[in-house]
This record gives structure tokens, C-alpha cells and sequence, in this order.
């Protein structure tokens, strides 16, 4: 398969055969449909690995639109894919979160796709069915045709668009209210940061929502908390615990899943990624990926297009 880079040099490129070429012009494109159904950056590269096998056999001249045709194989192979990582989710110790991606900043400057991959977006989507969610994704963020999407879900025009009104009405009820800003979040973060520097955590408190959870992942391989911890009292003590425990020189600013978030590193491996949720200027979830087989996509940018 191509090199997950998603691109070659210009030399490179010329050497392409038709195929290789066209696949290497969708790959990023394709890549953040995967993942934007699977939450799962390993899962998407699969689904990717699968897709490029059956457009190697086709036949270019009976492809009218080769974007279209690649989203299509795309989607159904990340359908299938999702019936496994259900069954796997079902075993998974503790929370299951989606794995973080460094991406790159021009992913934060669209702001339908930055909200889309959001941690807290990716949780929402996790709601919906596999079906409902191959609808959302491919129409309300690829901004596809029904019939398309038809074509991809294997349902009728008139079935998708009952679908995507159901779909898209699950998602505006659970997502946060607004779109929320890079300078928002990271005035969040820097508050965050300032606990573990001083070790008072009382500005941090004050930006809790009262309702405010905290999810944690660790995925039965490092020490995470193993169910979702509610309300500013109980989360206040879990944060107490972890900041004493870290070195906040190790805290550095990234731009996780186009949003602006703090990674952990001990002896310069990502050992954790904070990510937030705000609503209504509070932050109503706190997201924290500890599970090591989450976070070896932390060492290079990945570039997400619509």
C-alpha cells in the first residue's frame, strides 16, 4: 500500500500508475472518513489498507468519479470494520476513548472539520448507530449527495434522508452547544497547566462545570480511572491525585484532533493526552488517553481533509 505519509515527491508522482495516483490524491481525504466513523486512527489505516486492495483491481474506465467511488469502498469497509471494534469495546477494560491525532494546524482552520474530530464530537458519534453514523459523516461533514451516500450505506435516497434528520437530531442534542474557540479551549488548558505547576487548582475548579465528567482511559495497561467520575467534587479529587503525581514540566500544548489540548511525556514518550469539553465557557468533560496503543500516532502530524 502507499506510504502513510499520503504523499510522495513530484519524481515520485510522475512514476504513478493512474490507480496508485488517484489513491494518493483521496488517501488524506479517505484516511479522515475512516476515522471519523471508527474513532481509531489504527482501525482507519486498516480500512485504508483494505480499500486500496479492491481499487488496485478495478477497472479505471468504468470509474466515472474516482473520489466518489473511493469513498464508497471506504465506507463500506469501515462498516464492517465498526461490527469488530463493537465487539471489541464490549471486552475493553475500563472507558474506551478515540485515539488522539497530532494534526496539522490547517485542520483547525476549518472549523465543520475541526468540530467533527473533536474528542468531544468523536464521543457524540460513538452514540449512533454504525449506519447512522456513516450518514452524519458522509452528509452533514463531507457534505455528500443522498444518492451517494445511498449508494455507500446500501439504502435508498429516501431512507438515508430519514436517517440523516434522525441522526443529525441525536447529535445536535448531545454535542456542545457552541462552537467553541482554539483560545477557549487553551485558556481551559492553561489553567489546567497552572495546577500542575503550583499545585492550587482553584482557578481550574472555577472553570468546572457543575456537572462536569471526567473520562479516563488506560485500557487496562496503565492506571486510569475505570468508570466515569461526575460532578466538581469528585472530579476536583481525581485531579488533585493525578497533578501530584506529574511533573508539570512535562505538560506541553498540542493541537490534538484540531483542537488544542495538553500531552504528557515521561523520558519523551507520550504517556497522556488531556483533552476538553466546553460548554457555555465551563468544561464539562475532561478526556485523559493513557492506553500506549492509543498513542503512537502522537509522533508526526497527520493531515485530515474534507
Amino acid at each position: 500500500m502507499m506510504s502513510r505519509s499520503g504523499a510522495g515527491d513530484t519524481g515520485r508522482a510522475e512514476r504513478m500508475d493512474p490507480a496508485t495516483e488517484a489513491f494518493v490524491a483521496h488517501r488524506n481525504l479517505l484516511f479522515t472518513v475512516a476515522y471519523e466513523m471508527l474513532g481509531s486512527a489504527a482501525d482507519a489505516e486498516d480500512v485504508l489498507q483494505e480499500t486500496w486492495l479492491r481499487w488496485a483491481g478495478v477497472d479505471l474506465d468504468t470509474v466515472h468519479d474516482q473520489r466518489a467511488y473511493l469513498v464508497r469502498v471506504t465506507t463500506r469497509q469501515a462498516l464492517l470494520r465498526l461490527r469488530t471494534l463493537g465487539r471489541r469495546k464490549e471486552s475493553y477494560v475500563g472507558t474506551w476513548l478515540p485515539e488522539p491525532l497530532l494534526t496539522t494546524p490547517d485542520v483547525a482552520e476549518d472549523v465543520v472539520l475541526a468540530d467533527s474530530v473533536s474528542m468531544a464530537m468523536l464521543l457524540v458519534l460513538e452514540t449512533l448507530t454504525p449506519t447512522e453514523r456513516a450518514v452524519f459523516v458522509l452528509r452533514d461533514v463531507f457534505e455528500l449527495g443522498y444518492d451517494e451516500i445511498a449508494d455507500a450505506v446500501d439504502k435508498s435516497p429516501p431512507a438515508v434522508r430519514q436517517i440523516a434528520h434522525r441522526a443529525r437530531a441525536h447529535v445536535a442534542a448531545r454535542r456542545p452547544r457552541d462552537v467553541v474557540s482554539a483560545a477557549e479551549t487553551r485558556h481551559a488548558l492553561e489553567a489546567f497547566q497552572r495546577a500542575a505547576d503550583t499545585g492550587d487548582l482553584q482557578d481550574l475548579l472555577d472553570l468546572l462545570a457543575p456537572d462536569v465528567v471526567f473520562l479516563g482511559d488506560g485500557g487496562g495497561v496503565v492506571r486510569a480511572v475505570l468508570s466515569p467520575v461526575v460532578g466538581v467534587g469528585k472530579v476536583a479529587a481525581v485531579l488533585a491525585a493525578g497533578l501530584a503525581r506529574i511533573d508539570a514540566a512535562s505538560l506541553r500544548h498540542a493541537q490534538i484532533n484540531g483542537y488544542p489540548a495538553l500531552v504528557l511525556r515521561v523520558d519523551g514518550e507520550a504517556d497522556t493526552v488531556v483533552a476538553v469539553r466546553i460548554d457555555d465557557g465551563l468544561i464539562s468533560g475532561l478526556y485523559a488517553v493513557r492506553n500506549p496503543a492509543k498513542l503512537s500516532h502522537l509522533k508526526r502530524e497527520i493531515a485530515l481533509r474534507r
